[in-house]
């Protein structure tokens, strides 16, 4: 599968609104179907120094297409401004092709190596198996579980924290 990855731009916010309201989706991402994608262009324009957030971009008959995005904030209180919340998305269709595996690889580049972060965190819920295997290999552990944390399909479902190091 050929696609790039690259900084987030506000003519993506409709790709964008279409991955956050998708089926198969929005159930692991807080989002839902009556989301407008005025609040994806909301969201790109008021980005801070702060956030990060990369895009994965394939070229599908001559017609450029967001497919996946991984985001990343870092703290602005000096106190704990070596660590960053992270968050990510791909499009349904094209889940379990590597795409994220690359916005992870990318984004924790960023983290290491130009951040110089020392610790990344997440939620994901508990039985998001291929997520959390995917962010084990990113060498994430679970820190602990939120019960109730988010309403999905009728019910509340319970979230894993998990976060990652590096060595300072």
């Amino acid at each position: 599968m050929n696609f790039i990855v690259r900084p987030v731009e506000l003519k993506d916010a409709r790709d964008i609104n279409e991955i956050r309201t998708m089926d198969g989706v929005k159930e692991n991402i807080l989002g839902i179907i009556s989301e407008r994608v005025s609040k994806s262009e909301t969201f790109i324009n008021n980005l801070t120094k702060y956030d990060h957030i990369l895009v994965a971009e394939t070229n599908e008959n001559s017609t450029k297409k967001v497919i996946g995005v991984v985001g990343l904030n870092v703290n602005c209180n000096p106190r704990t401004k070596h660590s960053a919340s992270m968050g990510i998305m791909v499009h349904k269709d094209y889940q379990g092709k590597g795409i994220g595996k690359s916005l992870m690889k990318k984004i924790l580049d960023l983290s290491d190596n130009w951040l110089m972060l020392v610790r990344v965190e997440l939620g994901v819920f508990t039985d998001n198996e291929k997520a959390i295997n995917l962010y084990k290999s990113f060498g994430f552990k679970i820190e602990g579980t939120r019960k109730y944390a988010a309403a999905r399909n009728g019910k509340y479902a319970d979230e894993y924290i998990m976060a990652r190091y590096k060595n300072i």
